[in-house]
């Protein structure tokens, strides 16, 4: 039955019988015979039917949510006993907001020279991304905002909390200040993330807050692009202390606290609300633990 349950889900995600086929490695007619069969051994219709994919039934709905549960402890089961036999080896999935790219490095490297046949994916998502992907098992673990907005049922390692700076180009207003309020960056050409991204949902509400509008000349789902642009002393943004931070900005760019109010939001390791835990899920929880307290030494 689990293959069946996972071709359902496949479904459910892709929400058309070539694409989930596909997915799965077999043709449309087998995935659809397996689908059928698990109707059939449910005694309940699934999925609405036409000429194509129309959409879960009520009850396939609530068969989602346990398909999605045995699917994830039998992998996890499988997952344990590989462990106990070879060790901790395998491939980890991640999937992070964009502002917390440059941090992945201080989990993922001393994660490895503990397991050293650990292989990682990182991927660039959105925080609703994030939550998407990991209930769908397409990944092992994300980073993102725990506070913000709401996570469902997750668990979760804080790891730092964002502050925010105003990066700009030396000779550029207010690159001389010690601080600078959100009023006062609003007013400046900025380049900032795309409105997708829940960063730059929290500086719009904080720029709300002050009684202005963000009205960026430039935007993007990429650091690098924003990074980029900051350089040609020609654009300013707004981003976290970490990230400026770790990308060593020197002269001629400047890192100004942001104030009235100085922001901060926690961000975070999350994995699927589930007991137990694959042995690469735990390990990983417990690295990010043993992270989260190394920085908060240097807070």
């Amino acid at each position: 039955m689990i293959d069946k349950l996972e071709f359902f889900i496949a479904l459910a995600r892709e929400r058309h019988f070539g694409r989930a086929a596909e997915e799965c490695g077999v043709t449309q007619p087998t995935l659809s015979a397996g689908i059928k069969q698990l109707e059939d051994q449910l005694g309940v219709m699934l999925v609405q039917r036409g000429s194509r994919f129309q959409g879960l039934t009520p009850e396939g709905s609530r068969v989602l949510e346990w398909a999605r549960r045995i699917v994830g402890d039998s992998r996890t089961m499988r997952e344990e006993m590989r462990a106990a036999r070879h060790g901790l080896a395998g491939h980890v999935r991640i999937a992070a907001i964009p502002t917390a790219l440059a941090m992945t490095p201080r989990l993922t490297t001393p994660f490895r020279e503990k397991h050293p046949n650990v292989t990682f994916s990182i991927l660039s998502r959105t925080s609703i991304e994030v939550l998407t992907l990991l209930e769908n098992f397409e990944i092992d673990v994300g980073i993102t905002y725990l506070e913000n907005e709401p996570l469902g049922r997750v668990a979760a390692v804080p790891l730092y909390s964002e502050r925010y700076q105003l990066i700009t180009a030396a000779g550029n207003t207010y690159s001389e200040r010690e601080t600078v309020t959100w009023k006062e960056v609003a007013a400046l050409p900025l380049c900032l993330l795309t409105s997708d991204m829940q960063n730059r949902r929290i500086i719009n509400h904080h720029l709300q807050e002050a009684g202005v509008e963000a009205h960026p000349t430039l935007e993007s789902n990429s650091m690098i692009v924003l990074f980029s642009h900051i350089r040609t002393g020609k654009w300013s943004s707004i981003m976290p202390l970490n990230l400026a931070e770790t990308f060593g900005f020197a002269e001629p760019i400047r890192s100004i606290p942001i104030v009235e109010p100085d922001a901060h939001h926690t961000v975070g390791l999350v994995a699927a609300h589930r007991e137990p835990h694959t042995p690469l899920v735990s390990a990983l929880l417990h690295e990010a633990k043993v992270l989260a307290d190394a920085l908060d030494g240097f807070r």
